[in-house]
Formats: C-alpha cells, sequence, structure tokens
C-alpha cells in the first residue's frame, strides 16, 4: 500500500509532522483517522488492520528515506496529537454511539456531541466539506456512501444513525413502494445500512418539500420501508423551524425519527420550541466588515431592477434586506441565496473595492452577510474553524442543517433511549 498517493507529510521542526491531504485513495485518511479517535476503544478494531498498514508504511517509508529512526509508537503519538488538538475532539467519556452519513461539515455531529455522544464513523463525499471537518473534528470522514469499499468501515453496536440525505424521487415499480423501489438513490444506501447494522435508533433530515415530493408518493416509500421493511417505530415525521430554538434564520425541514421495536419505545414527542427569540443583530459582525461584503452600486442596481421586473409580473422574487430587528431567510446555495438575507451595515469607512467588482461600492451601507454570520445563523459556535473560500464556506453553511434544532430533537431520543 503506497501511503504518499494519499497523504503528504510534512516535516515541521525534525520530530513533529503535519499531515494533509493531497487525494483520498481508498479512504486512507479516513481509515487512519477513524483508527485514532478510536484508538482506546473497541470501535477501533474496524479500522486497525488497515490503520496499522498505513502507519508501517509510513514508518517503513521514513527509515528507508534515512531521515528518521521513527517507530510506530512514535508515529501513533504523533498522529494522535493531529486528530486530538483540534476545537471539537471526540468525548472521553461517551455516553452514547452514533454515525454520522451525509455529514457535510458536521452539524450533527456538533449537537450529538454536544449531549455526549461519540461518532464513530461519518461519510461525506465533498473534498471541501471534508476539509472543514478535518480541521474542527481531527477526522476525515469517508468518501461515497453507495460503495462497498466505504461501508464496510460501518462499526457495528452503535446506538443511533443519523443523516441528512439529499431527497430524490423513487422509480417505483410495483405498487407497494417498498425497500427494492428505493434502488439508485442514496436513500437506498441508507436503509440498506439500517438493515445491516440495526441501530436502536434513526434520525433523517431532509427539505420540507419531501413532504410533497412526486405527488407526496416519495415519503410515503420511506416511511413504508422503515416501519414495515426494516421494521421500525416511525412516528408521524415533522416540520421544524429553526428560528424556533435559538437562531434568527425561518429555516423548515423535515425530521424523521425512528426506533427499532425492540427498544419498546412507541411514543416519541418532538421537542417545544424555546421561548427566547433572537434577532439578527443577536449574532451581528460585531467588528466592521470588509469591504468586499458590500455591494457595488452596479450590482446593486441590477438587484432592483431584476426584483422590479418580477413585481410587474406580479412574482415575489428578488432580493431581500433583513433588518437588525429581523430573522434571515433560509440561507440556501445558489440563485438568490445571498441576496435574499442583505443587511445593512453603516460602519464601513473604507469604500475602496477590493474585488474585481464592477463600479464603486454602494454608500447604502448594503452588504452580504459574512460567512460567519451565516454559520451562527446555523448555531455554530464562533470557535468552529473557517478556513476554505467564502464561496466554499457559504456553500457548507448553506448545505448545512441548524444545530441548535438538531440537538434538541437528539436530547428527547437521547432520552427514551436511556
Amino acid at each position: 500500500m503506497k501511503i504518499k498517493e494519499s497523504i503528504s507529510i510534512d516535516e515541521i521542526d525534525g520530530k513533529h509532522f503535519q499531515i494533509r491531504i493531497v487525494e483520498p485513495v481508498n479512504n486512507r485518511k479516513a481509515i487512519l483517522t477513524h483508527y485514532l479517535h478510536n484508538i482506546n476503544d473497541n470501535v477501533s478494531k474496524y479500522y486497525e488492520s488497515e490503520a496499522i498498514e498505513i502507519l508501517n508504511d509510513f514508518v517503513s517509508n521514513k527509515q528507508n528515506e534515512g531521515n528518521y529512526s521513527l517507530v510506530a509508537e512514535n508515529a501513533i503519538q504523533q498522529f494522535l496529537f493531529e486528530v486530538e488538538d483540534v476545537p471539537f475532539p471526540s468525548p472521553k467519556n461517551y455516553k452514547f454511539k452514533f454515525i454520522d452519513l451525509f455529514a457535510g461539515i458536521g452539524g450533527f455531529r456538533l449537537a450529538l456531541q454536544n449531549l455526549g455522544g461519540k461518532c464513530v464513523y461519518t461519510s461525506e463525499w465533498d473534498k471541501e466539506a471534508q476539509r472543514t471537518y478535518k480541521m474542527n473534528f481531527g477526522e476525515v470522514p469517508f468518501g461515497d456512501i453507495t460503495k462497498e469499499e466505504t461501508k464496510k468501515f460501518i462499526p457495528d453496536d452503535f446506538d443511533i444513525l443519523c443523516a441528512g440525505f439529499p431527497c430524490q424521487a423513487f422509480s417505483i415499480a410495483g405498487k407497494r413502494g417498498g425497500f427494492e423501489d428505493t434502488r439508485g438513490t442514496l436513500f437506498f444506501d441508507v436503509a440498506e445500512i439500517i438493515k445491516r447494522k440495526q441501530p436502536k435508533a434513526i434520525f433523517l433530515e431532509n427539505v420540507k418539500g419531501l413532504r410533497n415530493h412526486n405527488g407526496g408518493k416519495t415519503l410515503e416509500t420511506i416511511l413504508n420501508v422503515l416501519r414495515n421493511d426494516l421494521n421500525y417505530y416511525v412516528p408521524e415525521p415533522q416540520i421544524v423551524n429553526a428560528k424556533d430554538f435559538g437562531v434568527p434564520q425561518n429555516r423548515e425541514r423535515i425530521y424523521i425519527v425512528g426506533f427499532r421495536k425492540d427498544t419498546n419505545i412507541n411514543n416519541f414527542k418532538y421537542p417545544e420550541p424555546f421561548n427566547n427569540k433572537v434577532k439578527f443583530a443577536d449574532i451581528k459582525e460585531e467588528n466592521i466588515v470588509e469591504t468586499k461584503y458590500y455591494l457595488s452600486n452596479q450590482y446593486l442596481n441590477t438587484l432592483i431592477n431584476h426584483k422590479a421586473r418580477h413585481e410587474s409580473k406580479g412574482n415575489g422574487f428578488g432580493f431581500e434586506i433583513i433588518p437588525d430587528t429581523g430573522i434571515a431567510n433560509a440561507i440556501v446555495v445558489g440563485g438568490m441565496g445571498r441576496e435574499r438575507n442583505l443587511v445593512i451595515d453603516n460602519r464601513i469607512t473604507d469604500y475602496t473595492p477590493t474585488t474585481h467588482i464592477k463600479g464603486e461600492v454602494n454608500r447604502n451601507g448594503i452588504r452580504k452577510m459574512t460567512p460567519r454570520e451565516w454559520a451562527r445563523l446555523q448555531g455554530f459556535p464562533d470557535n468552529y474553524l473557517i478556513k476554505v473560500a467564502d464561496a466554499s464556506a457559504y456553500k457548507q453553511f448553506g448545505n448545512s442543517v441548524a444545530v441548535p434544532a438538531i440537538q434538541a430533537t437528539a436530547n428527547q431520543i437521547i432520552n427514551l433511549l436511556k
């Protein structure tokens, strides 16, 4: 096994090394980081043989180069530092275990770690999201969950399966709309993992539109598979709005919760909304924002004209300015995602364009929200690292789950499992 195809190890001071991904091949970096995160847990056995092979290969390469007289123990200690010296390490004294599928940048993981859970497996195919995940959790997610090469590393005996799976139409071959009818979709892979591993509980998240997707047949099939094919108690799914759980964002998502029948759990209540209402001012940048986030006059006029054209046709489509006392629209990727969440911030002092915008910076203080503000809209704490380009950051937070809403629901699940 040639480690250097997938991992680059850079010298720092002759004794310590920094691991970075060049191009993940065969999930090697995921195997190594998952092994090290679980090295003191029996979960490590699912990753051990391949991880030791990777470590031995690294040690052998270094010894052959004549630069280091490393032994495996030293290498493990250094790599352990790499996975543990992160903002959100795995809890030492955990109360339950879970896996994180379609993990994005770890919204589910943050929520369940806050409740005392340990993530024993994670999967996310997007390379930029993997980078952000690794920076914050010290672990590289496995890749394409549709591949057996990825699924085979999922451990047994975890408590909760979490998945924010994409919404896809099913080609219903028969009238029943069961397990086989979901083949070719990502839900099929989730269902297959549930069937194999039989977790005590499942927690799925999707867009609100899933309820009426394909005339309601998609959700009907999902529930039929979970309830009848997989034999889980699944209460009626619920639309949960992030604004009810402490973040100033109007973000509705459908949550699907289920319990394995032998847990004898046959009653579940979704969490009640929090009493504290928040507004955009509560998460607004404390300091003056960089000029690059302010719109140019030309771009602002384009948005104004675009909105006027739609309004003349009776459409409500177009940009929107969120007052400090208001709450944001759902942050989404593409389209008018950022333009529907503009704000007014008159603290700007330097109107010199810092990007290749056409025209001058507007004098009305109109700007886009920053990636950090989007992170706060999703409930990510300020020590969550954002070290990717803005375009990637917007995409990652726009695709994420709202952490406080996930955490409130997960808390209900865990209380029942206790």
